[in-house]
């Protein structure tokens, strides 16, 4: 059973487009993304600089445009029946979304733009940010992180969890980490994932209502719990929720795994879930689409 697996904010780097745009079909499909979303998202992918593409407004948009470029190739030709499921992480379940059929592309790329600006909005209320905490025994991280004001805001699995909160707490947690832990800065804008996003929750859950929704066509697993969501309408309100609730990315590696998972393909802007899952899914191959030079690796695991 092959799981495609679709990442978050985090996984773009300045020009990781740019062997995508040379190709005409996938630049066409991104200028029509960026005229549906009022980006220019060609430039953001290939010049534009990292604090640039850091601003959550453009780079959840710029990630979920990424994710749809694999995807197209992915589930064409028959191929979406050979796949086992599909799940993204954070901003990744607006690809998640669009792949299983619950939304349109159109209205997958303007729900990621309305929830890029209302996080983005949120992030600029106070100066906060988040940390990958790697190593840490989790009890003791946690009695720290209360300790300090900060919050878990995705469970990855792999001895890896990201935290969030206010700037200066997230240095002291930096200067005296947990045992044997490692805490890395991470390069987004706010602290997703925790109760300083839910100044985004009403406005988007408003915008969201009014959507299109279809039930999944394709086996679709939720950050919220990691279980299998069947309702397209209950998958989208949990997006909703998710903005300001913790990702258990751990609980879906944990579903994989029951189900029976024998490969993971992880689209564009891959590399940071393939990481994951070479800690927490032991033995699993994997395929990061990176370049439109990985997708025969992906398309051989798929179609074997």
């Amino acid at each position: 059973m092959i799981v495609i697996a679709c990442p978050g904010q985090g996984s773009q780097t300045p020009g990781f487009l740019s062997p995508w745009i040379a190709e005409e079909r996938f630049k066409d499909q991104l200028s029509s993304i960026s005229d549906a979303v009022g980006l220019d998202l060609i430039a953001h992918g290939t010049t534009s600089d990292a604090d640039t593409i850091r601003d959550t407004a453009v780079a959840q948009p710029l990630i979920v445009a990424a994710g749809l470029l694999a995807l197209g190739v992915l589930l064409e030709d028959g191929r979406r029946e050979r796949v086992g499921g599909i799940a993204g992480h954070s901003v990744g379940e607006l690809t998640a979304a669009a792949g299983a059929g619950v939304l349109s592309e159109n209205d997958a790329v303007a729900f990621v733009r309305e929830r890029g600006r209302a996080m983005a909005q949120a992030a600029s209320l106070e100066p906060t940010g988040m940390s990958a905490v790697i190593g840490a025994d989790e009890a003791e991280l946690l009695e720290k992180l209360a300790a300090l004001g900060l919050s878990p805001a995705n469970y990855n699995g792999g001895g890896q969890i990201v935290v969030a909160g206010a700037l200066n707490s997230l240095a002291a947690l930096a200067e005296e980490p947990p045992a044997r832990a490692r805490v890395i800065p991470l390069q987004v804008a706010g602290a997703f994932h925790t109760r300083y996003m839910r100044p985004a929750v009403d406005g988007l859950r408003d915008f969201a209502a009014a959507l299109p929704v279809q039930d999944p066509t394709v086996r679709l697993w939720s950050n919220h719990d990691g279980t299998v969501v069947d309702d397209g309408r209950r998958f989208v309100d949990l997006l909703v929720g998710q903005v300001s609730s913790p990702v258990r990315w751990d609980l879906c590696m944990q579903s994989f795994q029951a189900a029976g998972i024998t490969g993971l393909i992880e689209v564009t802007p891959a590399g940071a879930l393939s990481g994951l899952a070479k800690r927490g899914l032991k033995g699993v191959p994997t395929v990061a689409i990176k370049t439109p030079d990985d997708l025969p690796a992906a398309l051989e695991l798929l179609d074997a």
